[in-house]
């Protein structure tokens, strides 16, 4: 049985790279019946999207997201770095489902601001290229962690995260999140925004943050690569919802099976999109 939600925030999908956990994700939403969807960021990867990979399962991530749609879900797609292209169309209204940059909502009083955070991010700003170049060396890092982690797993051990050792292991990364947190925070706090939610970092993470101005609570839905995380609202509630946590019970969801026939059109739209024609 499907349980009611009415706001989940997903970001940092990143459909169309080796790292996407597409069956984990689709598990989750067919496990969910969500009054919102909030899509913050990094759902296609655009940066690294080719024609000679992109999964069944990833397009049927998009799919069952259009059919949520379909069904009454209000759906927001918010842009970020690695789908930047969307942004040059601003706003943009289908049916059920939003194109934007940025999300301010009010819910049981509470002001919440909504953004991907790239902003924040001075090498996505001042070096494009080398962020595309680390967004191809991250989803490298990925498959050989999946290679390591199938070994591990097979010798009964746990599995380890390559990239989050790198991470933790690098003043200059753990500062840059530090400094991540506090700015997002401390902007909603000047702008009496009682929550601000981000994704970019995959770091999921809920917190209360204190200023001399004021409070708000800093909240980042991680991603679906490594951290498989969301963050859900319901009943004045926030929560994060973990899927390593509740795999046992998701892995026994079927995968949503759906005739796939827009591969080609999808194609097109991407490739216009790179080109810049469209």
């Amino acid at each position: 049985m499907k349980r009611d939600v009415e706001l989940v925030v997903i970001s940092d999908i990143h459909l169309g790279t080796y790292g996407c956990r597409s069956e984990e994700l689709l598990r989750y939403l067919s496990s969910i019946n969500p009054r919102k969807l909030i899509l913050n960021g990094d759902i296609i990867d655009i940066w690294q999207f080719r024609k000679s990979y992109f999964p069944e399962s990833h397009l049927r991530v998009l799919k069952y997201i259009l059919d949520l749609a379909y069904q009454g879900c209000e759906v927001t797609y918010i842009t970020g770095n690695h789908d930047e292209m969307l942004r040059k169309f601003g706003k943009m209204q289908f049916g059920q489902i939003t194109l934007t940059n940025r999300l301010l909502l009010d819910m049981d009083g509470k002001k919440i601001w909504i953004f991907h955070g790239d902003v924040f991010d001075a090498s996505i700003q001042h070096t494009k290229w080398l962020a595309k170049l680390g967004g191809w060396g991250y989803d490298r890092l990925i498959q050989l962690n999946n290679i390591v982690n199938w070994g591990l797993t097979k010798l009964g051990r746990e599995k380890y995260s390559l990239s989050k050792q790198i991470k933790n292991s690098v003043k200059k990364a753990v500062k840059f999140i530090s400094d991540f947190e506090e700015t997002a925070s401390h902007l909603a706090v000047e702008n009496k925004y009682d929550y601000v939610i981000c994704g970019h970092i995959h770091q999921p993470q809920i917190r209360q943050v204190e200023t001399k101005k004021g409070s708000c609570t800093y909240m980042n839905s991680g991603d679906w690569i490594e951290n498989l995380t969301a963050l859900e609202y319901q009943k004045g509630q926030w929560r994060m919802f973990s899927y390593e946590e509740q795999k046992a019970v998701l892995d026994s969801y079927p995968n949503p099976a759906a005739a796939i026939e827009f591969r080609n059109s999808l194609e097109e739209l991407l490739n216009n999109i790179i080109k810049g024609t469209v």
